[in-house]
């Protein structure tokens, strides 16, 4: 029994793509990009509009002349990353070489790609943030819901109050506004849309609430090229330089993560001429870009 190669690449590489979508706690960013198209390999056209405001309408005259610009933005993935693995020949056999290679890739996505993901986005936006002063400060432990109204009110009050709005907490954050009896009464269960996956989430005042890790909850962070010194490892670090982020509060569609996953390339130990084993090759780049009339919109609490 031989493998169709060129079904089980797709295969696997529409269930990894999904799954980039479905699991990073940003993965519902990947929804904004749909006007989003690419011109080459790393370079993606974003629409941008700009308008005249209204004039005075003259009874006379009519209407005062306005302009309407829609601009096509160019924008390069900074983000290409990539694997190699390879499953000695004599680990299996090639009829349950599917299920194994399947089972290894979707297993390095989850552990590796997802929170890599998550890493580079929240850090992305909180450093927007904090480089344009929009922050709260305070105490998490005894002020979490004084911030998080704040951080709100900052967000509504730069896009108005009809933008559905997100707010990642660590877990400091996360603990302390479920410990108060208050404030764990205001939350409440909501759908929350990630492609074509819908999940639960708590929310405040139909504020989304994300609980994320925070060993991603960073402001900045080394991606290891997994080549030089002290890289070999691959993956992501946080910067020396590094701050925790507390709190993220903007709208949901304040931003777009775009990405283009490459097919994951698969050769047979007769093709593999570098050993006798499967290879499999996974390539993706991606990105996230921030909407020019959201910047003043996203808010932050950084921690000391």
């Amino acid at each position: 029994m031989s493998i169709d190669f060129e079904n089980f690449e797709t295969t696997m590489t529409g269930e990894l793509d999904k799954a980039i979508v479905h699991k990073p706690v940003t993965g519902f960013f990947a929804d904004n990009n749909l006007r989003a198209k690419f011109v080459g390999g790393k370079t993606v056209l974003i629409p941008e509009m700009s308008f005249s405001g209204l004039g005075d309408y003259d009874r006379d005259t009519g209407f005062v002349s306005g302009t309407v610009s829609v601009t096509a933005e160019p924008y390069t993935l900074k983000m290409d990353r990539g694997r190699s693995f390879q499953l000695d020949r004599e680990d299996n056999d090639e009829t349950g070489i599917a299920d194994l290679a399947g089972q290894v890739m979707g297993e390095f996505v989850r552990t590796q790609v997802v929170p890599e993901i998550d890493a580079y986005v929240l850090s992305k936006l909180a450093s927007l943030a904090a480089g344009k002063a929009q922050t709260v400060e305070g105490t998490p432990e005894t002020d979490a819901y004084g911030m998080l109204m704040e951080a709100i009110g900052k967000v509504q009050n730069a896009v108005g109050y009809d933008e559905e709005l997100v707010a990642f907490v660590d877990s400091n954050m996360w603990s302390a506004l479920q410990q108060s009896g208050d404030i764990s009464r205001m939350l409440v269960a909501s759908d929350f849309a990630k492609g074509e996956l819908n999940t639960q989430v708590k929310s405040i005042n139909g504020v989304s609430i994300l609980p994320t890790p925070d060993s991603r909850m960073k402001t900045a962070f080394t991606f290891n090229d997994g080549v030089s010194e002290n890289q070999v490892v691959g993956g992501f670090a946080p910067a020396d330089t590094a701050q925790n982020i507390g709190l993220l509060v903007l709208p949901r569609r304040a931003a777009s993560l775009v990405k283009k996953t490459e097919k994951v390339r698969t050769f047979d130990p007769a093709h593999n001429l570098n050993a006798d084993a499967w290879k499999f090759d996974y390539r993706v780049y991606y990105d996230l870009f921030i909407r020019n009339s959201m910047e003043n919109a996203i808010v932050a609490y950084i921690a000391s």
